[in-house]
């Protein structure tokens, strides 16, 4: 299970329609609604600097939050739409659903790797290339783990690790079919430099023979 689901603070907001949304955003908050997981919709109104800071740091609709508003029970929410202002592209209205336990979303989880003090490869003086930090998978809220681990102990030089490599969750899978590089152990800059030296040392050899 994933230890640091962060809070997102809201309100209950108080009156409907296009008039008390106006007047939602006049007093510097985002109207919104919390809908699904067998509870009647709940309007609220997050703060529209906090909201921001939110959306600047990206992947906002594939973030699980902890939604906190007083007087309700915590419940976990993922954004489902952001709608926004035609001209200043700034967000004037957010969709929340809940979440079951059981309920399937996507989300980008970190790739931990381990094992590199004893990795072949790296102390043969190998580099070490993390294709992609993070990882996009279909998981279950329920079982959403911090991170996925990549076990790097036994690669050599040379080696290409794919998701195949990595040790993912009960019931998650990757949003992508096929499968793709996580990370790599290169050739050393030097050796590679070395080797090519060597080829075209026998290319010569030979040709002179």
């Amino acid at each position: 299970m994933a230890g640091e689901i962060p809070d997102l603070h809201a309100e209950v907001r108080t009156g409907t329609g296009k008039g008390a949304a106006r007047q939602t955003r006049r007093e510097n908050y985002v109207p919104g609604i919390v809908y699904g997981g067998d509870a009647d919709p709940l309007p609220i109104k997050i703060p529209y600097n906090a909201l921001l800071k939110r959306l600047k740091a990206g992947r906002f609709l594939a973030t699980l939050f902890n939604l906190k508003v007083e007087g309700h029970d915590d419940v976990r929410i993922i954004c489902r739409a952001v709608e926004r202002d035609v001209v200043k592209d700034l967000p004037t209205h957010v969709d929340f659903m809940r979440l079951r336990r059981t309920t399937k979303i996507n989300l980008f989880l970190p790739v931990e790797v381990v094992g590199a003090d004893t990795c072949p490869g790296l102390k043969k003086g190998g580099t070490f290339n993390l294709v992609r930090p993070e990882v996009e998978l279909v998981v279950t809220a329920g079982e959403i783990p911090e991170h996925i681990i990549l076990d790097i102990s036994e690669a050599a030089i040379g080696d290409t690790l794919t998701i195949s490599n990595v040790a993912l969750p009960k019931g998650a899978k990757p949003t992508i079919d096929r499968d793709f590089v996580v990370a790599t152990i290169a050739t050393p800059s030097a050796l590679a430099s070395a080797g090519a030296d060597d080829e075209e040392d026998t290319a010569e050899a030979e040709a002179e023979a």
